[in-house]
């Protein structure tokens, strides 16, 4: 925690920053990261999806979200050893752009699934490891189950020992092209980091988490500001708690998945289940104070055609606003997990079910925010700072289209859009909204 505050009281000019166990921009305000994934599409070859700055701009508009979780691949940075593909990297860039000009702000994501391109997934290149393991390597249904295969196991203990540096500077070569991107505010190291054959629960102290120390301080050579989302083994998705421990630097911000396996099995969500979404978030929101982080839930999401899809966004919802966590919803291009239609057209319910109020920016120390569908009532609960700067509150116009009120005692409000501003804190720090 000391190592965060100093950054923020440095001569550096202020930044995105992490205090307070929160995500913090440059004013200082606290910032809820509530977006989209851009986009599952992406993590094969042409590893860029077919969207346009209009799409960036939707995701902002009409969705009134303030953020990206950009997926990317290190097969995408560097196909061949030591050389980067730069043409790749320009396209990333101007997509910055559109994001920039959207009002979005971005998180760039290293993806990998089962490894790598050589068991016919993405992630690591080809170069990586021997053709030998890609070639008897045999698929599984479900696919991630190809995790536990012991050639994808050899190639992952290969890249923890022999790849770490490579992989490393792929990470700074990123960085030294996006740092002039004002959108991009930090980076996601690895996406569901898998273990091999290391022993579990040894593997984020010894192996993860000297990677992220080594990428880290790779990023921050050319990028000194921007933010680390920092990933705990993939083995938190089933449930075991985190081995990583609080890092010798700063500006760190704890970056889980959630996802009820039973949905993720095909089975369509059980509201049975809506007690365990919403504990396993606390918990996780508990662990990302043992490390000083701040919440930020990397994936969630659900197929939008499935049995329950709205009980279960809405705990996903109700569960990170309890904790006051950041979320980014997974999306993908094949009619799965995407928000739209082939047409372009949005998948519903799944829509009206993500579009909803939320803080944006708090002036202050939020402690939770929530959304209640059947009275459409909206409250955020924090604990006010001086700040010259307003709280954000983003109001979505489909949710109230009568209008709304704002009750807040003896705040003072104004609008801009779609957002409410609080121009002086209620003295009580509790923002409602209703029709």
């Amino acid at each position: 925690m000391l190592l965060a505050v100093a950054a923020c009281t440095s001569s550096t000019p202020p930044h995105w920053h992490v205090d307070g166990d929160a995500l913090r921009d440059p004013d200082g305000r606290a910032v809820i990261l509530r977006g989209m994934n851009v986009s599952g599409t992406q993590k094969m070859s042409p590893y860029l999806d077919a969207k346009t700055a209009a799409d960036y701009t939707r995701i902002r508009s009409d969705w009134g979200m303030n953020g990206v979780r950009f997926v990317m691949t290190w097969s995408a940075v560097e196909p061949q050893e030591g050389q980067y593909d730069d043409a790749y990297l320009d396209m990333v860039a101007e997509r910055m752009q559109w994001a920039q000009a959207a009002g979005l702000v971005v998180v760039l994501d290293m993806h990998e699934d089962v490894y790598g391109e050589g068991f016919g997934f993405d992630g690591a290149p080809r170069w990586t490891c021997d053709a030998a393991r890609y070639a008897a390597f045999t698929p599984t249904t479900p696919w991630f189950l190809g995790n536990f295969d012991p050639n994808v196991e050899a190639c992952v203990d290969n890249f923890y020992v022999t790849h770490g540096k490579a992989f490393a500077a792929a990470w700074a070569h990123v960085a030294k092209r996006l740092a002039a991107s004002p959108a991009v505010i930090g980076f996601d190291v690895l996406n569901e980091p898998g273990w091999g054959t290391y022993a579990e629960a040894k593997f984020e102290k010894d192996r993860l988490a000297p990677l992220y120390r080594e990428v880290v301080a790779a990023v921050r050579a050319e990028a000194p500001a921007w933010v680390a989302f920092l990933e705990p083994s993939s083995s938190r998705n089933a449930g075991f708690p985190t081995g990583l421990t609080a890092f010798d630097f700063g500006d760190v911000m704890y970056a889980p998945h959630s996802y009820d396996s039973n949905a993720e099995m095909g089975s369509g969500f059980d509201p049975a289940h809506r007690d365990q979404v919403i504990a396993n978030v606390a918990d996780l929101a508990n662990e990302a104070k043992q490390l000083h982080a701040g919440m930020w839930i990397g994936e969630y999401g659900g197929v939008a055609a499935s049995a329950g899809i709205v009980d279960y966004m809405t705990a996903e919802y109700d569960a990170a606003g309890a904790v006051a966590a950041s979320t980014m919803y997974w999306a993908d291009d094949d009619g799965g997990y995407g928000p739209v239609n082939t047409d372009g057209s949005e998948r519903q319910p799944l829509m009206d079910t993500l579009v909803r109020p939320y803080p944006e920016r708090v002036a202050g120390d939020p402690t939770s925010y929530a959304f209640d569908a059947a009275t459409k009532t909206f409250t955020l609960v924090y604990t006010p700072h001086a700040n010259a700067q307003p709280t954000r509150i983003i109001v979505p116009a489909r949710v109230y289209p009568a209008g709304f009120t704002v009750d807040c005692g003896d705040c003072a409000t104004s609008r801009d859009g779609d957002t409410v501003l609080i121009d002086h804190a209620p003295s009580s720090g509790t923002i409602t909204l209703h029709p």
